[in-house]
């Protein structure tokens, strides 16, 4: 079988309809003559953006950015890192006033040194005229106050991932819509040997999203809206004893998980359910592997289910794109973080990423990516179901800073794992907490 994980990239064609050679190039020149962000004279930029998973994607991304420095002379050097490398790179940038010109990094990354963010409100406001608005999700991430410290280009959703035939012989016909009866379904499909899995390692994307689900889902939060702590409830204490009876349904070893973990699982046939962003399905629909495109035509996709609180309690994966204080070239920032949202760029490249990433300007909710194939319907749904780090709290430097050090996953984790009592990690949580918000 061949080893993919999720930093495996998915094989695919070039997006149907996209611009190529001769037109793609001459339509950048024709936007960049009639845009209103004009760079500056012998500009250059260094990007550093998060490391891809859908070959397609970065295959169509390179193609825009090409056709951008055709258009505008502006060169742009694009460099990547893993998710968990990303966020450190970018505060030692911020710190030394040194590095890339332009970070597309993950969450809350602005909101962690938005006094070293360029100002982009007109970059944000060209678009949203344009495009139909933003998502309030694409506020919260992209504004501090008024101002605009980042253009949140896309959100990678993030949604139960599980085997069809599984659940059918659990005694399901679908992934439940309540956490009670999703907790059934998982005993079921551990008896079955069929097992549920979810990270409860330091994952950046899928080791926040279970754990905050976990706790928002049962009307816990870190803080209020006036940055009062409110991790020690009664619901903090609820949400516990529910990772708890889960955990005890998973496959072993996912305390140890990071990103990559489930994809492998999954697709090696050992996982049966998870969470995850469509990257499991897109590599296995395309594998040179018989095994997991049959894999691929068993599986499906669903909505996390809801708690107690009765509503969406979910947090997608943002993707902002902000440009440092210290470039020499801010306007050129500007004009590429626009470019890239263009329709003419962003409707190709959003179908190449094949629902792996999701739009935050309304325009594009009609992009076919989301109806040529019922598996990937749920994706064009997460930015608008997705709540922001901090939930209740306001998204600042705190909220970030509380993302960064993942206290809410290594709640669930010292909990789940016997490291702590529920009391001791709940009271573990609360210090981080009341270090970070003072």
């Amino acid at each position: 079988m061949t080893n993919l994980t999720r930093r495996t990239l998915v094989q695919g064609a070039a997006a149907a309809g996209a611009l190529t050679g001769t037109g793609m190039t001459d339509w950048a020149k024709a936007w960049a003559q009639a845009s209103p962000f004009k760079p500056e004279a012998n500009a250059q930029l260094s990007l550093l953006r998060w490391r891809r998973f859908v070959e397609a994607e970065d295959a169509q991304f390179n193609k825009m950015i090409a056709a951008f420095t055709q258009a505008t002379g502006v060169k742009v050097n694009i460099t990547s890192e893993s998710f968990d490398d990303l966020q450190p790179k970018a505060s030692v940038a911020a710190n030394t006033g040194a590095g890339p010109d332009i970070f597309w990094g993950l969450y809350s990354l602005p909101h962690l040194f938005p006094q070293k963010c360029v100002d982009v409100s007109d970059v944000a406001d060209y678009l949203g005229k344009k495009y139909g608005g933003w998502v309030p999700l694409a506020e919260a991430y992209g504004k501090l106050g008024t101002k605009w410290i980042s253009i949140p280009v896309a959100v990678n959703g993030g949604y139960i991932n599980y085997r069809t035939s599984s659940i059918k012989a659990a005694g399901f016909s679908e992934v439940p819509k309540d956490t009670a009866g999703f907790l059934e379904l998982c005993k079921a499909l551990k008896a079955k040997g069929t097992p549920a899995g979810f990270p409860l390692g330091r994952a950046s994307g899928d080791g926040n999203a279970y754990a905050h689900w976990l706790l928002w889902s049962h009307g816990a939060y870190q803080v209020d809206d006036k940055e009062k702590i409110t991790i020690n409830s009664p619901e903090t204490v609820a949400a516990l004893r529910y990772a708890k009876q889960l955990y005890e349904t998973f496959i072993p070893g996912t305390a140890a998980w990071n990103d990559a973990s489930n994809n492998r699982g999954f697709l090696s046939g050992e996982l049966h359910l998870t969470a995850n962003g469509i990257s499991i399905y897109a590599a296995a629909k395309i594998s040179a592997d018989a095994k997991q495109r049959e894999i691929a035509a068993d599986m499906d996709h669903s909505f996390w289910p809801q708690g107690p609180v009765g509503k969406p309690a979910e947090i997608q994966l943002a993707f902002p794109m902000l440009a440092m204080n210290y470039s020499r070239y801010p306007n050129a920032c500007k004009a590429l973080m626009a470019f890239v949202l263009e329709a003419e760029q962003f409707n190709p490249w959003l179908e190449a990423a094949g629902g792996y990433l999701t739009h935050m300007l309304n325009a594009y909710d009609n992009n076919p990516v989301w109806t040529a194939d019922p598996k990937n319907a749920v994706f064009r749904e997460s930015a608008k179901r997705s709540l922001v780090a901090g939930a209740r709290g306001p998204l600042n430097e705190k909220a970030a800073t509380a993302m960064a050090d993942f206290i809410v996953v290594d709640l669930f984790a010292n909990f789940c794992t016997g490291k702590e009592t529920e009391a001791g990690a709940i009271a573990l949580a609360e210090r981080q907490l009341r270090r970070i918000y003072r």
